[in-house]
């Protein structure tokens, strides 16, 4: 699991904990469970009772004396964080990974699986030892039986993007697609050069 990935899940996991909690306080004040049930509502919450409204009128009015300007940019700006919050949440969603392959072989080892994540590793690994390759990345994308392959090399500045993706395929990817018994697994390759670094002269 990646430090993006334990980042991702631990602010998701944190978002659902305090949104779960307020829908609790705020259910709590609509049954009025404080007072039957004689429970201490949180130090300074302010819906307590199914009376209660989070702004009085006075606050409303004092807000509201800002200008003509503050409560249409307070919308626009909670619509805004709604807005990101969905995409955010949405973009999670679809990075699916195939978590555990079947592992290819005469017969295939039905009972033996390969974790996306080592998958993933051996193939950087082996193509970050391509001849002209600098570095590479590998992750693997989608379920089980339709996985992606995306692959980001970065070349030297001598290293040429035909010889590299035809050393590629011809070794990493075969490799994996033998390996996974999935010969027609696609794979997406982005290249790009590394910088020369300037020679200063002595």
């Amino acid at each position: 699991m990646t430090p993006r990935s334990v980042l991702n899940r631990t602010l998701l996991g944190l978002s659902g904990l305090v949104l779960l909690g307020g829908g609790l306080l705020i259910v709590a004040a609509g049954l009025d469970l404080y007072r039957r049930q004689d429970l201490a509502p949180p130090v300074g919450w302010p819906l307590t009772t199914p009376h209660d409204v989070l702004l009085s009128s006075a606050d409303r009015a004092r807000w509201s004396s800002q200008g003509w300007w503050w409560w249409p940019a307070v919308i626009a700006g909670l619509t805004l964080i709604t807005l990101l919050a969905l995409w955010w949440l949405l973009a999670q969603l679809r990075r699916r990974h195939p978590g555990g392959m079947p592992v290819g072989g005469t017969p295939p080892q039905e009972s033996i699986e390969l974790r996306d994540r080592a998958l993933s590793d051996a193939i950087a690994t082996e193509a970050g030892a391509l001849p002209g390759v600098q570095q590479a990345k590998v992750r693997i994308t989608g379920r089980s039986a339709h996985s992606r392959t995306h692959i980001a090399l970065t070349l030297t500045p001598q290293g040429t993007p035909g010889a590299a993706l035809n050393a590629l395929c011809q070794g990493p990817l075969r490799t994996a697609r033998q390996s996974t018994g999935s010969p027609a697994m696609p794979a997406e390759a982005r290249l790009r050069v590394a910088r020369h670094k300037p020679h200063r002269a002595l």
